[in-house]
């Protein structure tokens, strides 16, 4: 029988790693941290979490919920992680990310079938007979195994920057000035809600359009000018399609449109916030009875819930910049920040020209690619890409050619979006998904007509999904 080799211990190299050693594969795990770190992350520890500590809603019948029932039911060891190591957060569910960790850790750690190496993976090596890997480095790919694989695909890598939230210290926020709810009390009232007068939302984003930026930094230069040939970099903002820039261009900085910074959606008009990250609709100030102009939501982001992360409030301002806008939000006044805004790197590949729907190279099939580099965005998702390239994997070790996951389940789903979403219009490029319905297979035009409500649509897909997925794990004998 074939090793499995996994590179990558984020979300879907341990979950690719964990569901392969269960089906009886030896399995090395490779991770490159602490050897070499990336420009994002704080520590090597397994499945670290480096934006957001939510996994999306846990709403019944809603799209990321369907996603996580299916992988629930698949046994994925990081959901059980997950569950074991949540934080309230109303209707979603968020982690503390050091305990999650922790346990994801202290699961590899305890599988017999799995080695750990603690190096830096530069060479691929597709014509190994004895040998699967599966590529789960993720949006912080190192530039020397990016390298590798444009080499070996002969593709173009795409690249995009991706940001981070500020963390607060719960001990510092005016709890004077703020409130807990959830959003139309949909769940448990476990956020914070910072509420703004029209007045004090002025005087917000005046201070937010005209804060300094980071300049882009020598390492994302060095980053970009590896991956500074043809059509290598990629806007996932609306501006599509630019020009390959020569290696003394200045570069650039695309931000992915479901997760812009702060500071570049409020250029876009002053009430763009109060529809987007600041929206008060659903949230009732009981100070006043009515629902705020604006509002900025706090998440628990640890289960001491001794501190919060500012929700959708990623940003790539100066630290002292963010210091000074950031305390002009109610109840912010005086607030400490135990870290602060970021951009980073993402890096994913032309995935409908390279993969097939067991996620395996067309070219070299001995090779996945599993997780954000594959071309699914978001930590759901990264870790059901994960769940598929280790059962696919395992199969491909006993002998047997796995049969992909089923279209009509929000995992198959998803696979198949990023192993078919070409677009044949001139200069639009591949885009990254999360989990929607849109990716399902729509119902019936009849169906359509008759049911008009849109969450007994939703339902009656979720149903169909379930038993697909479940069919497609209990094969009759």
């Amino acid at each position: 029988m074939k090793k499995i080799k996994v590179i990558g211990g984020g979300l879907a190299g341990p979950e690719a790693a964990l569901q392969a050693a269960a089906l009886g594969c030896e399995v090395d795990l490779y991770e490159m941290r602490p050897t070499r770190s990336t420009e994002a992350h704080q520590t090597a520890d397994f499945a670290e979490l480096v934006c957001s500590n939510s996994l999306k809603s846990e709403s019944e019948n809603t799209a990321p919920w369907l996603l996580k029932q299916e992988m629930r039911r698949a046994g994925s060891f990081l959901l059980v992680d997950a569950d074991a190591s949540a934080v309230p957060a109303g209707h979603a569910l968020a982690v503390d990310r050091i305990e999650f960790s922790r346990r994801v850790a202290a699961r590899i750690s305890a599988e017999p079938r799995i080695t750990i190496h603690r190096e830096e993976v530069t060479a691929l090596n597709p014509d190994d007979s004895e040998t699967l890997t599966i590529l789960a480095t993720g949006p912080l790919t190192s530039p020397a195994l990016a390298a590798e694989l444009q080499r070996l695909t002969g593709s173009n890598h795409l690249a995009f920057y991706d940001s981070i939230s500020p963390i607060v210290d719960a001990t510092t926020i005016d709890m004077d000035r703020v409130f807990f709810a959830a959003r139309y009390d949909k769940g448990t009232a476990d956020y914070i809600n910072c509420p703004f007068t029209k007045e004090e939302y002025d005087r917000f984003l005046d201070a937010l359009t005209t804060a300094e930026s980071v300049p882009v930094k020598p390492w994302e230069a060095g980053a970009l000018s590896l991956l500074s040939s043809p059509t290598l970099l990629s806007s996932r903002s609306k501006v599509e399609g630019s020009a390959s820039l020569p290696p003394t261009a200045p570069t650039p900085v695309h931000y992915f449109e479901g997760c812009l910074p702060i500071e570049e959606t409020a250029r876009r008009g002053r009430d763009t916030l109060r529809f987007g990250p600041m929206k008060p609709v659903g949230l009732t100030d009981p100070k006043t009875g009515r629902w705020p102009y604006a509002v900025v939501q706090l998440r628990q982001e640890n289960l001491r819930a001794d501190s919060y992360n500012l929700v959708g409030f990623q940003n790539h301002l100066k630290f002292g910049e963010q210091a000074r806008v950031l305390r002009l939000i109610p109840g912010l006044e005086n607030a400490a920040f135990l870290r602060y805004g970021q951009i980073h790197r993402n890096t994913y590949i032309d995935a409908p020209n390279l993969l097939t729907e067991t996620l395996q190279l067309r070219a070299h099939p001995s090779i996945l690619i599993a997780g954000q580099l594959s071309g699914v965005e978001g930590y759901t998702e990264s870790i059901a890409s994960g769940l598929l390239a280790g059962r696919y994997a395992a199969a491909l070790a006993h002998g047997t050619q796995p049969t992909p996951a089923p279209r009509a389940s929000a995992n198959g789903s998803l696979s198949f979006y990023i192993t078919h979403a070409l677009n044949p219009e001139k200069n639009k490029r591949f885009q990254p998904a999360n989990i929607t319905f849109d990716l399902l297979p729509p119902l019936e035009e009849d169906l359509r007509r008759r049911i008009r409500d849109k969450k007994e649509r939703h339902r009656i897909q979720c149903d169909r999904a379930l038993a697909a997925w479940d069919a497609w794990l209990n094969p009759p004998a």
